[in-house]
């Protein structure tokens, strides 16, 4: 959005647009600003939040984990294959979906089976094959934190009503940079708050100061998370499998609904796999494993690639398929997809991050920035003062309301005749609508919702602030 420059301040104040220029003026942008931040707030509270504690995911996993680090190993090593077969025979009715290379000798290893759409995790003792710990999948601390941030912990309507904020912050960021915007001298107020000035004056400073030092960052967590949301990530694939005139896999999720889909079907393959899988001497789930089935092999031939940990190795979806494996790093740009011959150990196919499409790549940034791991503990402290500005911002806007608001109305801006609308605005409009398609489906909602219900409800437009 144009910022309003301090020739047209004067006329922007009064209601009107700039001369000539159908743009709307600083009372309307002002509205604008208002409406989407009294809608976003409380979703940009708890995004903040819950965000903060993600960006820790690494250092709170291994903190987690800790008990199952360091082991006292006597004997011999067990084979991989019993290892993960231990872990099957743990959870009734599972098959192997994924068995996590061990960083170090003496930690447990990590095996997670499935039965169904759910998930365990199976630490087991990698000598003695005992199992020291197991846990849903889903009930591990980072995963819940990781729903509650992107679906409230209510799955794809909840993902829904988060990108639905997310669409507005990103309107409420914009409009309050126009609304910055400096329209006088100096420093003060502008760059840096006036903390000694007191009053108002004091939580306008902390509002839009901070609000200016953080906008930027702000905007790329909020586009940065767009890929994840359920309805912006579908959004995002049907263009591209139309424009790349095929199917489209995402190495991201995009819902908890499209996850548990995904399991299913792993698992549905998995088990399809079973019967099959003796012909490439590997474990058949039903009878232990010998020394020489597949996945030891696998594990040969993949130490020393060194790949950025964790390593994930998996069974075949089907008869005669390939295993897989793949680097499954949270800094993505260290990611790295391969699959494998379980019978020799070959490695078939190896795809780097560096040979995906662009648009991957640019998602795969944009991802490993957001959740704090694309540049280490920097990246951390960035994204955790950005949070933290964005909560000061937040709570300086809610007492700026409060203290200025009526007692017998909502507190919005004063409504101003309309202008004429400017044919640029209306195409920037179409723009945020088409990029963001459920900003303009509630921008749409809204104008029916004033024109038809609101229009003789006199009390409610007095309330709500509308002419």
């Amino acid at each position: 959005m144009r910022a309003i420059t301090p020739h047209s301040a004067a006329s922007a104040r009064s209601g009107g647009p700039g001369p000539g220029r159908g743009w709307p003026g600083y009372p309307t942008i002002w509205r604008w600003h208002f409406y989407a931040g009294l809608f976003c707030l409380p979703f940009v509270l708890w995004l903040s939040v819950t965000g903060s504690i993600y960006l820790f995911r690494p250092q709170i996993e291994a903190l987690i984990d800790r008990p199952y680090t360091h082991l006292q190993l006597d004997g011999a090593r067990a084979s991989a294959a019993r290892q993960a077969d231990a872990a099957v025979r743990t959870v009734p009715g599972s098959v192997l979906h994924r068995y996590q290379l061990p960083e170090r000798p003496d930690e447990a290893v990590q095996v997670i089976v499935g039965a169904g759409t759910t998930e365990t995790r199976v630490y087991v003792h990698p000598n003695t094959l005992a199992i020291l710990h197991s846990v849903d999948e889903d009930s591990r601390l980072m995963r819940i934190i990781f729903r509650l941030h992107g679906e409230l912990l209510i799955g794809t309507p909840g993902s829904y009503l988060v990108e639905l904020a997310a669409s507005w912050a990103i309107v409420m960021i914009l409009s309050g940079l126009v609304l910055w915007w400096p329209r006088g001298s100096g420093l003060a107020g502008v760059v840096y708050p006036r903390l000694r000035a007191g009053g108002r004056r004091f939580w306008r400073d902390l509002h839009g100061v901070t609000g200016l030092w953080v906008s930027v960052f702000a905007l790329a967590l909020l586009i940065s998370g767009l890929p994840w949301a359920a309805s912006w990530g579908s959004y995002l694939k049907a263009i591209r499998t139309v424009t790349e005139g095929r199917v489209v896999r995402q190495d991201w999720s995009a819902g908890q609904a499209a996850e548990l889909r995904a399991r299913g079907a792993a698992d549905a393959g998995t088990r399809a796999m079973v019967g099959a899988h003796a012909e490439h001497g590997g474990m058949t789930m039903a009878h232990p494993a010998v020394s020489d089935v597949p996945l030891d092999r696998l594990i040969a031939t993949l130490r020393p690639l060194a790949l950025a940990p964790p390593v994930l190795i998996a069974p075949p979806a089907g008869a005669g398929q390939p295993w897989t494996a793949k680097s499954d790093a949270a800094n993505r740009p260290l990611r790295t997809d391969l699959t494998l011959d379980g019978a020799t150990g070959a490695i078939l196919t190896r795809k780097d991050f560096a040979q995906r499409r662009l648009i991957d790549r640019i998602v795969g940034y944009g991802v490993a920035a957001h959740e704090g791991q694309l540049f280490g503990w920097a990246n951390q402290l960035l994204g955790l003062l950005t949070a933290i500005g964005l909560v000061l911002v937040s709570v300086s806007s809610v007492v700026l309301w409060w203290r200025r608001r009526p007692a017998d109305t909502l507190g919005a801006p004063p409504a101003r005749p309309r202008p004429r609308v400017a044919a640029g605005f209306v195409a920037l409009l179409i723009v945020l609508g088409l990029a963001l398609p459920l900003f303009g489906v509630s921008m749409l909602l809204v104008l029916v919702v004033e024109r038809l219900v609101l229009r003789d409800w006199t009390a409610a437009r007095r309330w709500l602030g509308l002419r």
